[in-house]
């Protein structure tokens, strides 16, 4: 089994400020869903939107596969969240019992995509969904992660979700003309150490690059709060065809 906490960044870990701003925007966008809802994370991660999703939902459980990152999630929250060992293949709730199903920056790790899709239409109420955040495959300078299966794009997600009775609706979020100049500028340099194989494995490799790529770092909070950024909604795109404006891509795939 993959030791996911070797390829995590957590809470204390030293990320650029865009990393912060998306972390922070995808669970403001998912907050929009859960109001008053019974909700379910899996693949919770560092658990830094865990607070704010519990806050406004009527219920809400999270969960990972790797137990030393849930230890240090329950080192933060206590008692506030319920925190659950699973993987998103196998999700250990009741049919027809939930409204709203997250997996933010992990379904790329899920081994059989298309079982966590079966295991959403399972759990969830006519009318539930599924909301997904992706880095934007399509994106000429990508980079997968280590241990990554597989990068949905618009029509991926469509083709996971809509066999199993799901209407799939995209966004884009963070359009590449609207990064740095320093970002603008070393992106060829960036695809040509991808086509070599040469971006770094380790977080510390990561982090360095980080520093030459945005500049200064932050520590990554171990909980957002809303003063965080200023939110904005996603921009609809086309569910038919891949995106290349976005540095990222949202689905909320809705139930029959």
């Amino acid at each position: 089994m993959v030791n996911f906490i070797d390829v995590s960044e957590l809470a204390g870990d030293e990320v650029s400020a865009e990393q912060v701003e998306r972390l922070c925007h995808r669970y403001f966008w998912a907050a929009n869903y859960c109001a008053g809802k019974d909700v379910a994370e899996a693949a919770c991660g560092s658990g830094a939107g865990l607070g704010l999703l519990s806050s406004t939902a009527k219920s809400f459980r999270a969960g990972d596969i790797s137990d030393p990152i849930l230890e240090r999630v329950r080192a933060h929250y206590g008692d506030r969240i319920a925190l659950l060992h699973f993987d998103a293949e196998n999700l250990p709730f009741d049919d027809a019992s939930l409204d709203v199903v997250i997996l933010f920056e992990a379904l790329y790790f899920v081994p059989d995509a298309a079982r966590f899709a079966a295991e959403c239409q399972r759990v969830l109420r006519p009318g539930g969904v599924v909301l997904m955040a992706v880095p934007n495959p399509d994106l000429y300078d990508f980079n997968p992660a280590p241990h990554s299966t597989g990068y949905p794009n618009p029509p991926g997600f469509g083709a996971l979700f809509t066999p199993h009775g799901f209407d799939v609706r995209c966004f884009g979020y963070l359009p590449i003309d609207a990064v740095s100049i320093r970002q603008r500028v070393l992106r060829p340099i960036k695809k040509l150490a991808v086509s070599l194989n040469l971006m770094p494995k380790t977080m510390a490799g990561k982090a360095l690059l980080k520093r030459l790529v945005f500049g200064n770092l932050r520590t990554l909070p171990a909980e957002i709060t809303s003063d965080m950024i200023s939110y904005a909604p996603p921009s609809d795109i086309p569910a038919d065809r891949p995106d290349r404006r976005h540095k990222v891509l949202y689905c909320a795939a809705t139930l029959f």
